[in-house]
């Protein structure tokens, strides 16, 4: 195996930031992504529109133009991919890292992949966390009308949809669905909805429900998953209520997995984010960084593409 100098594993704007900068510095590199070119992007809902402005996520001093004030997903993948072909990108998708051994008298590393083995002296993780959805761990969550990832508001026209959450994903879904014909319902575990809401989504949210085009059970969680019911457990004990699609807007995680694969530690308070220098962002494997929204770990409102995107030249600088 011919070494690299350097593993990126993540294609996303973070691993695709790091490689730019191994690039300019002249270093032998590799992007290893599982899915496609910034699978979390691609997955973010066909019509989603950033609540950052375009100047906020460029990368490689590569101007973002944008139609509007902000941002489409349609508008970034196409950036992105360009970020790709500008710079001539080392990077191969489709190609999942299993896992990651350390060789002898710290040389370096083997990543393996679901294609073949890498050598290398330095490893950065920009795995993100959008790929994981947090799951709600009930009976008939594995059934085709339960959505972890919304996609557009067309197929569930005239359905039955319950949401789950309270955030902004959450929120912004039941209106979207709502004003395209669907008959929402929300399944909310506090006794309100969240706090940080957009201001321009929250208002918009508490008239729906307030005047009853949006029905909202608080204080209510999912019991059971039927493939024409839902189950809910509510203050006054359980409702079951007619249902087409379950739309489960309740976060996502990092790859723990993954991260126990490569072998990387973590704190032990409920962030369980992946120990790291908070300078340098080298994990307590020399020469192992983390980079991006993943260092964060489950506080995923803390970390963005627009305030990460030093990472990528902080690692490098060092390497």
């Amino acid at each position: 195996m011919e070494p690299f100098d350097l593993i990126i594993i993540g294609g996303g704007p973070t691993g695709l930031n790091c490689a730019i900068a191994a690039r300019t510095r002249g270093l032998r590199y590799l992007v290893l992504e599982k899915g496609v070119l910034v699978n979390s992007v691609f997955r973010f809902p066909t019509n989603m529109t950033f609540f950052s402005t375009s100047d906020k996520l460029e990368i490689g001093e590569v101007p973002f133009i944008a139609h509007g004030d902000k941002p489409t997903r349609r508008e970034a993948l196409e950036y992105y991919r360009r970020i790709v072909e500008a710079y001539d990108l080392r990077i191969k998708l489709y190609e999942e890292v299993l896992r990651m051994e350390a060789l002898p008298r710290q040389e370096g590393y083997v990543v393996h992949s679901r294609r073949q083995a890498y050598r290398c002296r330095a490893v950065i993780v920009a795995t993100g966390f959008y790929d994981c959805p947090r799951l709600l761990g009930v009976p008939g969550e594995d059934l085709p009308k339960v959505k972890h990832f919304y996609d557009e508001a067309h197929p569930y026209v005239g359905q039955k949809v319950l949401v789950v959450g309270a955030a902004n994903s959450a929120c912004d879904v039941a209106l979207e669905t709502y004003y395209k014909g669907a008959e929402v319902t929300m399944a909310v575990r506090e006794d309100e909805l969240y706090q940080n809401v957009k201001y321009w989504i929250k208002p918009n949210i508490e008239n729906r429900i307030k005047e009853g085009s949006i029905s909202a059970f608080f204080h209510s969680t999912v019991r059971e998953i039927g493939p024409y019911t839902v189950v809910l457990n509510t203050p006054d004990g359980p409702l079951t209520l007619e249902n087409d699609f379950v739309l489960a807007m309740t976060g996502y995680q990092p790859n723990y997995d993954l991260l126990a694969r490569l072998g990387l530690p973590l704190s032990d308070d409920e962030a369980r984010f992946p120990l790291h220098d908070p300078d340098t962002l080298e994990t307590p494997l020399p020469n192992v960084y983390v980079a991006g929204v993943v260092v964060a770990g489950l506080e995923t409102s803390k970390l963005f593409i627009e305030n990460t995107r030093h990472h990528g030249e902080l690692i490098v600088g060092q390497l």
